[in-house]
């Protein structure tokens, strides 16, 4: 008699093979969803230099999505749950690309500059993480953690190609080619991949009845709770409150990490290439991360994963150090950083099985806006008071303790895939 390790490990390995060229488009379209963040840290000082603006109020267009975001998420997490992400996600890919690239065309009007921004943010309101993580929370149960880690290594992408990327065209060819380049030159490949992968498993359903796709087998309804009853739950209240104060700290660091690291003395190219070397150790810490969540206590997993930026903070306060000590330093944040929305993703459809997962996690996506919105602009304000990102780190030492606080020991989880239909 096979045991149930073996078992799983069978399980695993039919769903990678059944639904491995899904992974890699949700994979690839993620990276363009978290492109702009990384880019906006190193047009910064070329904006303040031409136009005279403000850090904070070059950061404001990052709240202008995350408000988006916070308003409508919810929504299109329930078009996902009846449409299938397919249907969403293409024409965003193909919409956001366009909307980087009429970046180039700011003239030094802020109203114009805004406007430029809420167009993105409407756009691309099909891209978010719900999109992504619903379609492959869909198809696999005893990988789950691991494909989940594989579709956020889109973020490690984008953050070990952007930087590098957007620096080099812009101090050859200025930041509105950067821009330009980058919007039309990064989709382009998505929208393909997503053209000829991306099926979750209402597309198939839906095609199934075209003759497009062999017709699916009966199932039961999956099993899950609703809205209303998620936000009655105490531990996907708890994911909720941690991801909203981990992702304030967590992006306004993130989005500012090029300018903070030059604040501390680094050249502004060396910056740049350890911003890049930091998405490497994103990789590595969601794909370790999605490993340990489908094997052990995910909640003591994920607690330790949320606690560990505070060591690099505590670093990056030291006076002047050698290269290495910085290296060490963002490999830590970059190991944390994408981690903390696929422990939100994994531990939600855990806690609130599937059957309206769409919805529920663009609840959980509302609050990664609204905490990621204002964490941007609070480190420029910050840093446009103090002269410093100081204060922002100190804060960051103590928002990771809290934030391992409130997912360690949950419980168990529900035993959705076993209960009878």
């Amino acid at each position: 008699m096979e045991s149930p390790n073996m078992i799983g490990r069978t399980q695993a390995s039919d769903e990678w093979r059944t639904h491995g060229p899904l992974v890699l488009a949700s994979a690839a379209g993620f990276s363009l969803h978290t492109v702009s963040s990384y880019v906006i840290g190193l047009v910064m000082e070329p904006l303040e230099a031409e136009f005279g603006w403000t850090r904070a109020q070059i950061s404001v267009v990052s709240v202008i999505p995350s408000l988006i975001m916070v308003l409508l998420s919810p929504s299109i997490g329930g078009l996902i749950d009846r449409w299938g992400s397919r249907r969403m996600a293409i024409p965003s890919l193909a919409l956001t690309g366009a909307s980087l690239a009429l970046v180039s065309l700011a003239n030094g009007s802020m109203v114009q500059w805004y406007l430029l921004w809420l167009f993105y943010g409407l756009v691309s309101l099909g891209i978010k993480a719900t999109v992504w993580t619903t379609a492959v929370s869909n198809a696999f149960t005893a990988a789950r953690g691991l494909a989940l880690g594989v579709v956020l290594c889109g973020t490690a992408i984008s953050q070990i190609a952007a930087p590098p990327l957007a620096q080099w065209l812009t101090d050859e060819f200025g930041w509105r080619q950067a821009y330009l380049w980058i919007g039309l030159g990064w989709s382009a490949p998505c929208v393909l991949l997503a053209l000829f992968f991306l099926y979750d498993v209402r597309d198939r359903d839906r095609l199934a009845i075209r003759g497009q796709f062999e017709a699916p087998r009966p199932t039961a309804p999956q099993p899950g709770l609703t809205l209303r009853e998620a936000l009655r739950s105490l531990p996907l209240l708890r994911i909720g409150l941690s991801t909203l104060i981990t992702m304030f700290i967590g992006t306004a660091i993130l989005i500012h990490q090029v300018p903070l690291l030059t604040s501390t003395g680094v050249s502004r190219a060396d910056a740049a290439w350890l911003a890049s070397l930091s998405g490497a150790a994103a990789i590595a810490g969601k794909l370790l991360t999605g490993w340990m969540t489908d094997r052990w206590n995910a909640g003591l997993v994920g607690a330790i994963t949320l606690l560990a930026p505070a060591i690099a903070y505590l670093m990056l306060l030291q006076p002047q150090h050698t290269a290495g000590w910085y290296v060490v330093a963002m490999m830590i944040i970059g190991y944390t950083t994408g981690t903390k929305l696929q422990v939100c993703a994994y531990l939600t459809g855990r806690y609130a099985g599937m059957a309206h997962f769409g919805k529920i996690f663009g609840v959980m996506t509302s609050l990664v806006g609204i905490g990621g919105g204002l964490g941007s602009v609070a480190a420029g304000a910050v840093f446009d008071h103090f002269g410093s990102y100081g204060p922002l780190l100190w804060t960051g030492i103590g928002t990771s303790v809290l934030c391992a606080a409130l997912i360690f020991r949950l419980g168990s989880f529900p035993a959705w895939e076993t209960r009878p239909e």
